[in-house]
This record gives structure tokens, C-alpha cells and sequence, in this order.
């Protein structure tokens, strides 16, 4: 069976004027055009390909990589706009269609937003929507606090910014908690901070805990030692200021400089800190 939408590992039967013609396992065949014929492809050889459909709802093959495959999120662009739809860059000969009923917004040529792959079932063709939410699960979660997720920002709110935690889960990350300038599109990587009632995800974009106030607190000594002993860093200085300096929180410089001071290697005054002499 092919998988449209999807990578498949098939086996080239035969060569045509046309291209190469590939089988799966129960011998359904997809042609792979003559552009994307290598010299080092050879009859029986199994080659990984995208399989997708033609202008003619064919099922076609390519060597070529997709930004997006289906029933996965990406972040695509508008190339233009028709009475049937929108037509996104996906990476493709052919562009990705965006029905009207599947935009959550009127879509303009230019503009990026974050789609949804799926092939109807209705029409069985593949389609992208911008209506992220009716695909996201969180009734039945694959994570737990404190692990490491791939996050793909898609929605800025009151509250922060909702992300697409793991290709799967929908998860939010607080404003106050954000000290770095990120936007939507934007592939990083999070952790799961808590899950709150009804399995709603809140994400942080760094490790909690004293987990992260170790390897923190080394970053200090060392900045410390290449600043000559002083950082004008302090329990006074702005969240924004602490992370343009260090690229951390201010909670976590607050409890590295915290460990420090009790171990007896800093001094914390209201101008900053300064590096006690080991001499």
C-alpha cells in the first residue's frame, strides 16, 4: 500500500520513456518522473521517495524534500490565492491546496501561517488547514513534566504564546516567562514545566530546577573570571537585562548566585556581583 503524503521505501520494477516506475510490497506501483533519475539508480534497487499526487490526483513520486509531510505542522507561505483556495510552498512542483473552509483566516500571497497536512477522505486528496486546534491531542499524553519537547510556535495570546508540543500536544508558554524574542513559526526547543488540570500543557523554554542551577552557576564564575571579577548583574536588575547578559532568567540567576554566595565563592551586593579571591 502507498502511503500518500508520506516517505515510502519502494523498489524500482521498470524504466519507461516517461521514468522509472516503483512497486511497494503488494506490488502497487507510483511512477517517479525521468528529473529525478539518478545514474545510481538501478532496477530492484529500494530507494526512499515522497509520495504525493499530480495536478491529475495521480499518486507521483519525488526525490525532492517536502517541508511538510502529512499529519505533521509546519510553517509555510502563501503563494497565492484563487476562487477555489489558497496555495502554499511546501517544497514541491505542485503547491499545497488550502480550502477556503480549512483557513481560519482569509489568506493572502505572502504571508506564512501554520498548517496542518492530511489527506481527506471525502475528495482523497491532501489537504493543509490553518485550524491547528482540531488537530491537536492532549486527551491522551506521550510526555511528563520535566521532559525535553520540540516546540513549533503558532499562536500568540493574552497569556504568552500557544506551541506545538512534539508534533502532537498543544502547550503554553507564559509571557512573564519568556526572556528572549521569539515569534510564531519559530521551531526551538522547550520543556514541560507542569500539566495542569485537564492535561493542559504549560512549556518553559529552559530546564527548571536545580537540574539547571549547577551548569548556571559555572556560566557566572566564568563570566565573572572574564570580567574581571565583577558582573554589575544584581537581585535589582531587569529579567531583560539578566538574559541579554546571560541568556537565562532571572529566577535561575537568582538561585545560581544564591548557591554561590552560600558557598562562600561570591559576594552579592546592590550594584552586582564580585568574585571572592581564592588567594
Amino acid at each position: 500500500m502507498l502511503f500518500i503524503g508520506k516517505y515510502n521505501n519502494l523498489t524500482i520494477q521498470r524504466l519507461t520513456s516517461v521514468g522509472m516506475f516503483l512497486s511497494d510490497v503488494e506490488g502497487e506501483e507510483v511512477l517517479l518522473p525521468n528529473q529525478y533519475i539518478t545514474d545510481e539508480m538501478q532496477i530492484d534497487d529500494t530507494i526512499r521517495v515522497f509520495v504525493y499526487l499530480d495536478s491529475e490526483d495521480r499518486p507521483v513520486a519525488t526525490t525532492e524534500t517536502p517541508k511538510i509531510i502529512r499529519n505533521e505542522f509546519a510553517f509555510l507561505e502563501v503563494k497565492d490565492v484563487t476562487e477555489h483556495g489558497a496555495f502554499m510552498d511546501w517544497g514541491l512542483i505542485k503547491d499545497l491546496f488550502v480550502p477556503f473552509r480549512e483557513q481560519s483566516t482569509p489568506m493572502q500571497p505572502g504571508e506564512w501561517h501554520v498548517v496542518f497536512l492530511y489527506l481527506d477522505q471525502k475528495s482523497s486528496r491532501l489537504i493543509a488547514s490553518t485550524k491547528i486546534d482540531r488537530f491537536l491531542e492532549n486527551e491522551r499524553l506521550t510526555v511528563k513534566e520535566g521532559d525535553e519537547v520540540d516546540l513549533l510556535i503558532w499562536q500568540k495570546t493574552d497569556l504568552g504564546y500557544n506551541a506545538i508540543v512534539n508534533q502532537y500536544h498543544k502547550g503554553l508558554i507564559y509571557a512573564n516567562e519568556i526572556f528572549r524574542e521569539i515569534k510564531v513559526g519559530d521551531s526551538l526547543k522547550g520543556y514541560v514545566k507542569k500539566i495542569r488540570e485537564e492535561n493542559k500543557l504549560d512549556i518553559s523554554l529552559q530546564k527548571s530546577g536545580y537540574e539547571v542551577v549547577e551548569p548556571t552557576a559555572r556560566q557566572i564564575l566564568d563570566e565573572l573570571k572574564k570580567s574581571g571579577g565583577f558582573l554589575n548583574l544584581s537581585d535589582n536588575s531587569s529579567p531583560e537585562e539578566i538574559y541579554k547578559r546571560l541568556q537565562i532568567s532571572k529566577k535561575v540567576f537568582k538561585k545560581a548566585i544564591g548557591g554561590l554566595y552560600r558557598q562562600g565563592q561570591i559576594k552579592i551586593s546592590d550594584d552586582g556581583i564580585r568574585l571572592i579571591s581564592e588567594d
